[in-house]
């Protein structure tokens, strides 16, 4: 028995010694007062029903990952529309006098998603939140004490931890036009988001080659648009296959997906991208153009297409147009925000149409920065009146916008800095620091041409940029990652981009600017790589070989 208390205590003190967590919290303190063991007789209580989710989300990855079944204790009053995740679970009344793990809903007007973990020898775990996403983001650092490994008993050391987000914005970008990922894909996604506390997942459904959701009041849009004739393999001009390719969302896939991501306090975003990047638009309907004699078809390879007309012409159809698919998109996704894209539009087709040019007369547009921006207002009004916000790239600035507009800053800070100047809500997602289908190093294998973009340099980005005032900073909404996906067909690829600069965005994005440190998120990486695994992620270990060459230097 001594011998076993003995071993208890030093995989304790290799647990607290190793003390990993990212994104790291505001405030972690081990108390040294022994030390806490899930076992099979653990219950998970709640303080009220609406915690059901978050229990079960505890249990499901406690007993799918460590091989350990709790019992989940749900109050009598039950009114969740949450269900079980795994038929292994329990839901029975336990031995209150045994410590368990208890979770709590405080209802507080502290900041939102925030929470405090205890735990301790006599009590067990308690997770407070300030709501219930604070409950929720509580369990994802508890999920974080855990083994990285099955059959590693879960001893965990006594701590308290207070913790709350730095961002309200806190997300991720996935492009399905040029690759198309399954429902099922989507979902593994946002799981990833929410086990690194992200909370908006913004869903790039339409481009140039495709248009990947169904629209009920416009159903040719997937029938034609939906489509593309080939394919390419391999990098840019590659090796071109005449390989129809397509894929679309229905309503229910999309229903189910934003029910999905709800559950785990995530707001999906989608975006349909106008008054440029529409050449699957007018694949399917020619007479939206400025050239409408001219054969359409979707695009077949990458880029912005000034030799190929890809932007909508200011008809009374298109408009119309416009009015149907944004009102449906409106009724079809129930979080605030809508985005519309606004980037890249390849103006030289509105400047060498005579009907395009009559119509910016007649609407005293100065240029055709001005009509981009036209097109930006009139979607706007068609947002706000169904009660949304509408979200743009950075150069829906160029032709001047209302101050309710979210402005999402792609290019250079400098036009995230030109956002705020003029009073809009900014979100940083710059392309040389949070777009992950960069490579992440020159000496690892390519998933597109351009880069490199490494870990610390994700971890390292600014996201409030200097010489802003105190109210241009309270304007800086957060951050974002993105994943276009021209060079990544496959899930794994996805998988292999994202990891593990996910995690330094994470961090960045949701801690004290005061607790980031590099040289401890490197240590806490290793750890990182090892959930990786556990979850079965697919990962680059690119920043093992960088390390491995500055050692050697």
């Amino acid at each position: 028995m001594a011998a076993t208390l003995a071993a208890t205590a030093l995989a304790g003190q290799a647990q607290e010694k190793t003390l990993s967590i990212i994104p790291e919290p505001v405030e972690i303190t081990v108390t040294g007062q022994g030390e806490y063991l899930i076992q099979r007789s653990t219950a998970i209580r709640m303080s009220e029903s609406d915690l059901a989710f978050s229990a079960m989300y505890l249990a499901d990855y406690i007993n799918r990952y460590l091989g350990i079944p709790l019992q989940t204790e749900i109050p009598k009053n039950n009114k969740s529309r949450n269900k079980a995740l795994t038929a292994s679970q329990s839901i029975i009344p336990g031995n209150q006098e045994q410590p368990c793990i208890t979770l709590i809903n405080r209802k507080n007007s502290d900041v939102h998603g925030g929470y405090q973990l205890e735990i301790t020898s006599t009590k067990g775990i308690i997770i407070e939140g300030n709501d219930e996403a604070g409950v929720f983001y509580g369990v994802q650092t508890l999920i974080q004490l855990l083994p990285t490994r099955a059959g590693v008993l879960p001893i965990l050391p006594a701590v308290q931890i207070n913790d709350y987000p730095r961002f309200a914005y806190r997300g991720m970008h996935l492009d399905v036009v040029r690759h198309f990922f399954p429902v099922s894909f989507i979902k593994k996604y946002i799981d990833y988001l929410a086990l690194h506390k992200l909370n908006y997942f913004h869903w790039h459904l339409t481009d140039d080659q495709a248009w990947r959701v169904e629209m009920k009041c416009r159903p040719e849009l997937t029938e034609k648009g939906s489509v593309r004739e080939g394919e390419i393999f391999g990098l840019y001009p590659g090796k071109y296959q005449a390989l129809p390719y397509g894929g679309y969302y229905t309503h229910e896939e999309v229903k189910e997906v934003i029910r999905y991501a709800a559950d785990r306090h995530i707001t999906v975003i989608p975006e349909i991208d106008i008054p440029g990047h529409c050449m699957a638009v007018l694949a399917t309907y020619p007479q939206f153009s400025t050239t409408p004699d001219e054969p359409k078809k979707a695009a077949l390879t990458w880029g912005i297409f000034n030799k190929f007309n890809n932007v909508l012409a200011p008809k009374p159809e298109v408009f119309d147009f416009l009015k149907d698919v944004f009102s449906e998109l409106c009724d079809l996704f129930p979080g605030q925000y809508i985005h519309v894209g606004g980037d890249e539009c390849a103006k030289r087709w509105w400047q060498e149409s005579e009907e395009t040019q009559q119509f910016m007369r007649e609407h005293s547009l100065r240029d055709e920065k001005a009509l981009q921006s036209y097109f930006i207002h009139y979607v706007q009004g068609v947002v706000n009146a169904k009660g949304k916000t509408l979200i743009g790239w950075d150069e829906i600035l160029e032709g001047g916008i209302s101050e309710d507009c979210v402005v999402m800053n792609w290019r250079r800070p400098e036009f995230g800095k030109k956002a705020l100047r003029t009073g809009h809500r900014t979100i940083f997602t710059c392309s040389a620091w949070s777009y992950f289908n960069l490579k992440e190093s020159r000496i690892q294998p390519e998933i597109g041409p351009r880069g490199p973009l490494s870990l610390e340099k994700v971890y390292e980005f600014q996201i409030v940029p200097d010489s802003l005032t105190t109210q241009q900073q309270e304007l800086v909404w957060g951050a974002q990652g993105c994943l276009w996906t021209e060079y990544i067909p496959t899930t794994w690829k996805a998988e292999f981009a994202v990891f593990p600069r996910m995690s330094a965005l994470a961090e960045n994005v949701w801690s004290p600017l005061e607790k980031k440190d590099w040289t401890n998120f490197a240590r806490k990486i290793e750890m990182q790589f090892e959930r990786y695994e556990l979850w079965g992620a697919r990962y680059s270990e690119a920043f093992f070989r960088t390390q491995d060459i500055e050692r050697k230097r």
